[in-house]
């Protein structure tokens, strides 16, 4: 029953931003199905009590639905949107922002033998059956939005909770990583980070394992790993996305929304373009203002 009192309290608090009154903490509610739109997926926890939800991280297709959950554990370019949405029937979701810093608490208070070794370079999405606990203390989570005066000392204790299921469940190998330093998935997160926030400089893959501290061959394989992309598709991605999003701003300047995120020939910007948003800049900036 949990998924069905889960879906009255979304109802019933999901704000338009997805913000609520506990940190970290995000419900959504759509009554009609949205556009495939590109976003950056953040690190997150993300529950589905209702409908379903589609991401298309590189060539990797997620797709996820009632009772199951989504683990981002790199902050990624992705397009997705959910799938079906009616007023009869709109898609509810639960997510928690995931602070590498609280993992990294639970890992130092786990006892020995509580949490399997570490395995290879986990995926930077991973979508799984959620667990009757996992649900559970979500459902207990989200009750606290009706009693703000217990939410205080109550919620971090109960996200805590949500965490270690997460941690030592199905996909916790990504979460695990998340919160140590010096593990594979941090290095290449210190490399996805230099490549957003730097998005339209040019760089050498030489450079980057650099930042990350490993050789080039090993940075490039874990790339893949994490992303489904090599460190220029992801920085293809993230050119395009922002573009797309200057677009809507500037529609008549596509020349030079494509020098501002990088692209020294507005020709190459045009085919890249098309062939990730179906529709020339010029066209689509034109329907993204409808």
């Amino acid at each position: 029953m949990s998924l069905v009192e889960l879906r009255e309290l979304i109802t019933r608090h999901a704000r338009a931003d997805q913000s609520t009154a506990i940190e970290d903490v995000l419900l959504s509610r759509l009554v009609e199905p949205e556009v495939s739109e590109p976003s950056m997926t953040g690190t997150v926890l993300a529950v589905i009590a209702q409908g379903a939800k589609r991401l298309a991280l590189g060539s990797r297709v997620y797709e996820y639905s009632a009772g199951q959950y989504l683990v981002a554990s790199v902050d990624m370019p992705v397009t997705g949107n959910f799938i079906g949405a009616t007023d009869d029937c709109p898609a509810l979701g639960f997510g928690l922002i995931l602070r590498p810093a609280v993992v990294a608490e639970l890992l130092l208070q786990a006892g020995p033998g509580d949490l399997p070794p570490p395995a290879g370079v986990p995926s930077g999405l991973a979508v799984s059956d959620a667990p009757d606990e996992l649900l559970d203390a979500v459902l207990r989570l989200v009750r606290l939005l009706d009693h703000p005066r217990d939410a205080a000392v109550l919620a971090p204790l109960i996200k805590r909770e949500i965490l270690w299921r997460v941690i030592t469940g199905e996909q916790g190998a990504a979460v695990r990583q998340l919160g140590l330093a010096d593990s594979n998935l941090a290095h290449v997160a210190r490399a996805v980070r230099w490549i957003r926030d730097h998005y339209p400089t040019a760089f050498r893959v030489e450079e980057l394992a650099q930042l990350a501290g490993m050789s080039v061959s090993a940075f490039y394989r874990n790339f893949q790993s994490v992303t489904a992309m090599s460190p220029i598709q992801f920085q293809k991605q993230i050119r395009l996305q922002q573009a797309r999003l200057l677009l809507a701003t500037r529609p008549g300047d596509v020349t030079g929304v494509s020098r501002h995120v990088g692209y020294e020939s507005p020709s190459q910007f045009s085919r890249e373009y098309r062939r990730q948003f179906g529709a020339p800049p010029s066209r689509d900036a034109g329907l993204l203002l409808r």
